[in-house]
Parts: structure tokens; C-alpha cells; sequence
């Protein structure tokens, strides 16, 4: 299995698990304040992850920061996914039923697939477009709910914005995805956090008690802190759209935790979901994208081994660990084998 593929779906357990979680703490903390804490939650413990890291290998140490003009990009996709997303999803999640929203939150693929292959022109096929949409029917299936949607209600409305706002920001943060993807969700976590805290504090909300904020925390750290450091490097190997896709089996591993734990029974949507996704994660998987492909001239960093895409020379001493971190010279080249849009593979088709 393709490492991408593997961070995608454990991406989306994460994210499935916290949806739930966040439900439940709404009725005791308003929609701002708990966005402000569940990213605040996300950005310190994933900083915190980059200090353990530099002091138990302080010497091994070494971080791929964003390019220059990257680091544009990545305040878009701050303002978009981490400062009004989460606040739409809050005020969603206030106003209308859990199930509802899990529905609605599988238009996340689906708005992230369409800015990514008709704005910013990443290559599809049929085979991909029928592979998401068998994974986002599955997941509209397994949380459909007769009668779950309340008449005159906002919430469904602002559960889309959401979705539209992460859509934004998946591809954003694709833009800037070669950057060490701890660091890029932990700043990302902070900043919005920082942002949606001061917002309800001058608007006059009140820090609930510390067993709730800890809970917060907790949930946000995991929830949107690992599972977006997860969805990076998603970003990194897959594209926006193949990792979005694979994203959006989360409602199926909440329920698949919820009959394996907490002893939920196995009902039709449940089997009938889980083949459509399976179903559409195949044709994912099976993609047959190969041929012949220019490599333009190219300098960035990011973590990499020594494969056919990275056979440089090096000019300080190396003692052959792998993988490493550091500036690299990618030459033009011409080649043919099997690839995704990963970062060395955003050509034109």
C-alpha cells in the first residue's frame, strides 16, 4: 500500500473519532470557544511534538520549512480551514443532529475534488471520479438518518460552509505540503486557535471548567492536530483529490469502532457503506496512471530516501541515515512508471 494511501485513511479515523467527541462537549461550551480550544489543543501539542523531537536528537535534528512564497499559501489555507471552518462547523453542530452533520461533512471530498481538478488543474480520469463517488455515496449512506433534518434550520447550511472552507484549505496546504507536516499543522493549530480564543473572549464567553477545556484539548490534539500533521503528508504523496477522497471513509471507522467497542449492531447502511467505500477505495488504489512524464528543475526540501526521484549528491558529510531532511537539486529528466500527483508529479497531462 502506498505510504499516502496509509496516512489518508489514518487521517480519517482520527477525524471520524473526533466529530462525535466534539458534539458532545458543545452543549457545554459555545461554538467559538470550543473551535478556539479544539485548534489550540491541535497547534501546542503538535509544537510541543517538534521540541521532544529536536531535544532527543538534537544532533539529527532537522526541519524542511515552507518556501518563501509558500508561506502564502499557507496563511489562505489558516484563514480558511482554521479560522472559518471550524466556527461554521460549531455553529452547525448547535443546530442541528449529529447524524445530519456527519452526512453533510462527506461534501468536504466532494468540493475538495472539484477545486482540485477544474482551479487548480489536477489530472483525473474516470476511474477516479467513480472511485469518489462510490466513497462519498458510502458515507452519505452509512449517516443518513430518515427525519434528521430539521425544517428552517441553518445548521445544514453552515456544516457546508464548513466543508467548502476545508475544501479551500486542502488545497491550499497542498501548495505547501514539501514542508515538514508537523510543523505546518502545528502552526496552523495555533494560529487559528489563538484567533477563535481571543474572538470569544472579547465577545464575552466564559473558559468552562478545566475538565472540560483539558477534554478539548484532548480531542483537538488527536482529532485535528495529528490527523491534519497525517492529511499533509496525504497531501504530499496523493494530491488534494485522492487524499480527500480517502479522507472521507471516516464515518465508516467510526462506526466500525462503535459495533467493535461500544457493541452497535450491524445494520444494512453499515454493510452496504462499507462495500461502496471498499469498493471505491479499489479503484483508487488500482489506478493504472502510467506513462511518460517530463521532471522539470527543481529545488526544494522535504524528508526523502535515496530513490529514483532523489539520486543527488551531497555537499556536507552524510553517514547514510535515511530518510534525511535537506535542500536538494532535482535535475531535468525524462521517465515512465506508476505515480500519483504526488509532490514530483504535478505535470501538466
Amino acid at each position: 500500500m502506498s505510504r499516502g494511501i496509509a496516512y489518508a485513511l489514518a487521517s480519517a479515523v482520527l477525524f471520524g473519532m473526533s466529530t462525535p467527541l466534539a458534539k458532545s462537549l458543545v452543549t457545554d461550551i459555545s461554538p467559538l470557544l470550543l473551535a478556539g480550544l479544539l485548534y489550540m489543543g491541535s497547534g501546542l501539542g503538535l509544537l510541543l511534538l517538534l521540541v521532544g523531537r529536536r531535544l532527543s536528537a538534537p544532533h539529527a535534528f532537522s526541519i524542511a520549512l515552507p518556501k518563501r512564497a509558500e508561506w502564502a499559501w499557507l496563511a489562505g489555507a489558516v484563514f480558511s480551514g482554521g479560522v472559518m471552518g471550524p466556527v461554521a462547523l460549531m455553529c452547525g453542530l448547535a443546530a442541528i443532529a449529529a447524524s445530519t452533520a456527519s452526512l453533510l461533512l462527506n461534501l468536504e471530498a466532494v468540493f475538495t475534488a472539484l477545486l482540485a481538478w477544474f482551479l487548480f488543474r489536477e489530472n483525473f480520469d474516470r476511474r477516479i471520479v467513480i472511485g469518489m463517488i462510490a466513497i462519498v455515496s458510502g458515507g452519505a449512506l452509512l449517516a443518513w438518518t430518515p427525519g434528521a433534518w430539521g425544517g428552517g434550520s441553518l445548521g445544514p447550511a453552515l456544516v457546508a460552509a464548513a466543508c467548502l472552507c476545508w475544501a479551500v484549505d486542502n488545497n491550499l496546504t497542498r501548495k505547501a505540503s514539501a514542508g515538514d507536516a508537523t510543523l505546518i499543522a502545528g502552526v496552523k493549530g495555533f494560529v487559528a486557535g489563538a484567533v477563535n480564543l481571543s474572538l470569544a473572549l472579547l465577545l464575552g464567553h466564559r473558559m468552562p471548567a478545566f475538565s472540560v477545556v483539558a477534554g478539548a484539548a484532548g480531542v483537538g490534539f488527536l482529532g485535528y492536530g495529528v490527523s491534519l500533521a497525517l492529511f499533509v503528508l496525504a497531501l504530499r504523496h496523493l494530491g488534494s483529490a485522492r487524499a480527500g477522497a480517502y479522507f472521507s471513509v471516516a464515518p465508516f471507522f467510526g462506526a466500525t469502532l462503535a459495533v467493535l467497542f461500544q457493541g452497535d449492531v450491524v445494520t444494512w447502511q453499515l454493510i452496504a457503506a462499507g462495500s461502496l467505500m471498499l469498493a471505491g477505495v479499489y479503484l483508487h488504489i488500482s489506478e493504472p496512471h502510467d506513462h511518460l512524464h517530463a521532471h522539470e528543475r527543481q529545488e526544494h526540501t522535504h524528508s526523502h530516501v535515496h530513490d529514483e526521484h532523489h539520486r543527488h549528491a551531497h555537499d556536507f558529510v552524510w553517514g547514510g541515515h535515511e530518510p534525511h531532511t535537506h535542500a536538494h537539486m532535482h535535475q531535468p529528466f525524462v521517465h515512465a512508471h506508476p505515480h500519483y500527483p504526488d509532490v514530483h508529479h504535478r505535470h501538466p497531462h
